[in-house]
């Protein structure tokens, strides 16, 4: 099986490159973004016309935190279209046997239902700090429910909760709120800082997937004879950013203390997933929030001491 791994670079890409490199049965094809640009529509028909995979997970994508999403919403919305638009056309095109294009949790409506089904896709409005990244992947989920409809092609699309692990971006301003403060509390323990001040109120509840559990769920549902058209791929637990803070806070070692900026936006109040589906087919994460934050922050040291510090 040749397997194309689009994005193979990034935390979910690389997960997906661990996950797959030892199968005996699986000839992984990658390109870096030199290598290849997404966003060409010409560049990616080319590639497929050539390489002809069997099966292809769209992993890559233009990502970032709340302030990202904020300060960059028609790069989110353009360049995220682009990537979906062009690799399931051309898998299409080509006639790719099987692709996965994994998403996000933050397609679901900004009051979603607390866990949020499926079924809660387009029943309101969107959360507006990331509701570009949002739009591309809703339109990136409807392209694979399209194309299986009209051309009974097997493309369907997996809807991760918030992701961490290896290879995370640290950006002091453009990451997710995970890394961010993995990499506030660990700069604050080496500086001596007596105190470390946290977006938000503390309130809202989130939910964290390692991204090797998304990887495994992902081989889980490449598997799968006839699966849901989307289906989402989380813990069906969360926690409160306060309580992750001081898990983090605690990780890194960091003994000071947490203050909260409460100007600053919490974005949307809870976001949790409704697993259902994925626990009946037979499939449940497997790595704790402790222990997942441990081997994160592991990776995270090792990382930055030879240079591939993501940032």
């Amino acid at each position: 099986m040749k397997l194309f791994i689009a994005g193979h670079n990034g935390m979910v890409g690389s997960a997906l490159v661990r996950r797959f490199q030892d199968e005996a049965d699986t000839s992984l094809l990658l390109r870096t973004r030199k290598e290849l640009d997404l966003t060409s529509q010409a560049a990616v028909d080319a590639f497929y016309a050539a390489e002809k995979p069997d099966v292809a997970i769209i992993a890559a994508a233009k990502v970032g935190g709340i302030h990202a999403n904020n300060t960059y919403p028609a790069d989110f919305l353009y360049e995220n279209l682009a990537i979906a638009a062009n690799t399931i056309h051309s898998a299409y095109r080509h006639g790719v046997k099987r692709l996965l294009f994994l998403g996000s949790s933050c397609i679901y409506p900004k009051h979603a239902p607390q866990p949020m089904p499926e079924s809660c896709l387009l029943t309101s409005e969107l959360e507006p700090t990331n509701e570009a990244y949002a739009i591309a992947k809703i339109t990136g989920l409807k392209l694979c429910q399209y194309y299986r409809k009209q051309y009974g092609v097997m493309f369907h699309s997996g809807m991760p909760t918030n992701l961490y692990g290896p290879g995370d971006n640290y950006h002091p301003q453009n990451s997710h709120v995970l890394p961010a403060l993995i990499r506030r509390f660990h700069e604050a323990r080496l500086a001596g800082k007596p105190e470390v001040t946290a977006w938000g109120t503390g309130t809202p509840r989130r939910e964290f997937l390692h991204v090797d559990d998304l990887a495994d769920a992902s081989a889980f549902l490449l598997k799968q004879e006839n699966p849901p058209d989307w289906i989402n791929v989380g813990t069906g637990t969360d926690v409160t950013i306060k309580e992750l803070t001081e898990t983090v806070a605690d990780v890194t070692g960091y003994k000071g203390k947490i203050l909260w900026d409460t100007t600053k936006p919490d974005g949307t109040p809870r976001k949790l997933m409704d697993v259902s589906q994925l626990a009946k087919l037979g499939w449940r994460a497997r790595i704790s929030l402790r222990e997942g934050l441990e081997k994160t922050y592991a990776s995270f040291l090792a990382e930055q001491a030879v240079g591939a510090l993501r940032q």
